[in-house]
């Protein structure tokens, strides 16, 4: 059972959807309400997100044994680009669950109306 959640994609796919879920809402309560940053958290919520799944899939390369040093063998720029296209590639499982969690956030606005 063990090996199931390591090895297979349901580790992965639990901790972005977790993810997906908590930035928008822990980012509403340092920006004001309002349409206006209500935007801007999905932008920052979207930036902030690719940027942790990237960081992620890193992770999870040195969580199954890879060596930083055979990690970084290919150069600065590549691993960028490699480990971005992960993260983007993983919006397909953060970004509809982003998308409601931002969307849920006017029911608890007090002093703006939507």
């Amino acid at each position: 059972m063990g090996g199931l959640i390591s090895d297979s994609l349901l580790l992965p796919t639990f901790v972005l959807a977790m993810l997906a879920f908590v930035v928008p809402r822990l980012l509403a309560q340092a920006l004001p309400e309002g349409v206006k940053f209500l935007l801007a958290n999905a932008f920052l919520s979207t930036l902030l997100l690719f940027a942790i799944s990237a960081m992620f899939f890193f992770c999870l390369y040195l969580w199954q044994g890879l060596s930083v040093a055979d990690v970084a063998a290919p150069g600065l720029a590549a691993n960028v680009f490699f480990f971005g296209r992960l993260g983007l590639a993983a919006g397909i499982i953060w970004a509809p669950i982003m998308i409601l969690s931002v969307a849920g956030l006017p029911r608890k606005w007090v002093k703006e109306t939507w």
